[in-house]
């Protein structure tokens, strides 16, 4: 088992992200500060605004959502997943890319963190 944290800006917005079509349940919520989601073998730990995994650093570095960092859900029926999202109007960063073990495409949740969304094949 796995467990990963994403900083966001509206914990809510992102559980109805994480919990819609991507298949997370919601396990805790702790208000606007914190949820924890599962996906399999997958903890996820989104971290609003007021969490402590928010707060300013010693050195003054703020935590913030986004980056190329990312988690990678394996799926299947890609084509579809993708044009759900979509219509949802999720922002995606590229188009479907086929490599050696299949295909991914890059989708950002509510908050700009990145999500791998992968097809073995």
């Amino acid at each position: 088992m796995a467990s990963m944290r994403y900083i966001v800006r509206d914990v809510d917005a992102a559980i109805a992200f994480y919990t819609g079509p991507l298949g997370f349940a919601l396990k805790q919520q702790y208000g606007p500060a914190m949820a924890i989601l599962e996906r399999g073998d997958l903890t996820l730990w989104l971290a609003g605004p007021p969490a402590s995994a928010s707060k300013p650093m010693p050195d003054g570095r703020t935590p913030a959502p986004g980056g190329w960092n990312r988690t990678v859900l394996e799926v299947t029926g890609l084509d579809d997943l993708v044009a759900r999202l979509r219509a949802a109007g999720v922002a995606f960063r590229n188009e479907i890319l086929a490599g050696p073990g299949g295909r991914q495409i890059l989708c950002d949740d509510p908050s700009g963190n990145c999500v791998e969304l992968f097809e073995a094949g």
